[in-house]
């Protein structure tokens, strides 16, 4: 009896110690990189991976079996020049919009109980509902958006793309259709392909890799 007693001692020891020895260890966002401060609604935030060797994920992205459909794997090319890009690259052009460029815009394209459980710091909500057909968006409507939001202009029906803003778009994630939908609209209008980027990982991976959220309107 004593010896089992020493024994699940030493294995809690050891366990303890494994823990301790993991904690505080720094999580950088890439080699040299802890954070990336961009602006947000007019506020400085600080983007950063969680700082707890010990953090699991937010369990709202720890499913992994929705119903297809409507959730579906999304391929890793969503159309012809349409360029998929991942976290190192949304951070680059979150940093370039905060330093006053203003021909990128990040688009967050789910509906509004999504984006109220966190976005990406620096990103614009515009659901996938108001520039889809199908959701009951009037062609009027998705012009007045574009015209408004992506740097577009219209004369007597046609749309000038000359000076089309870079729109970033992404959603829940591989399984969302909203940013996709979004996109394939979008193309529909005319809108240039060169100048969409797709964020295909959206929050599921955001959330995984412990980068900063914050709370959406």
């Amino acid at each position: 009896m004593k010896e089992k007693l020493l024994i699940v001692a030493f294995a809690t020891s050891l366990a303890f110690s494994v823990d301790v020895s993991a904690e505080n260890k720094p999580v950088a966002i890439v080699k040299d990189v802890m954070d990336v401060t961009i602006q947000h609604k007019g506020k400085s935030i600080k983007i950063q991976r969680n700082q707890d060797n010990n953090n699991t994920v937010n369990p709202d992205y720890a499913k992994t079996s929705r119903p297809c459909p409507p959730f579906c794997i999304q391929p890793s090319e969503l159309a012809p020049g349409v360029e998929t890009i991942a976290e190192v690259e949304v951070l680059s052009y979150l940093s370039k919009m905060s330093a006053g460029d203003n021909s990128i815009l990040v688009i967050d394209s789910r509906t509004s109980d999504w984006v109220k459980k966190g976005t990406i710091p620096g990103a614009k909500n515009i659901p996938w509902t108001k520039l889809s057909p199908v959701q009951g968006a009037d062609p009027i409507s998705i012009i007045e958006i574009m015209e408004k939001e992506f740097g577009i202009t219209e004369s007597e029906g046609l749309l000038d793309f000359s000076n089309a803003k870079t729109l970033v778009m992404f959603c829940n994630g591989m399984w969302c259709g909203q940013s996709p939908n979004n996109i394939k609209n979008l193309l529909k209008f005319g809108y240039p392909a060169h100048k969409i980027k797709w964020y295909r990982g959206g929050m599921q991976d955001w959330e995984s890799l412990g980068l900063t959220t914050t709370p959406g309107e």
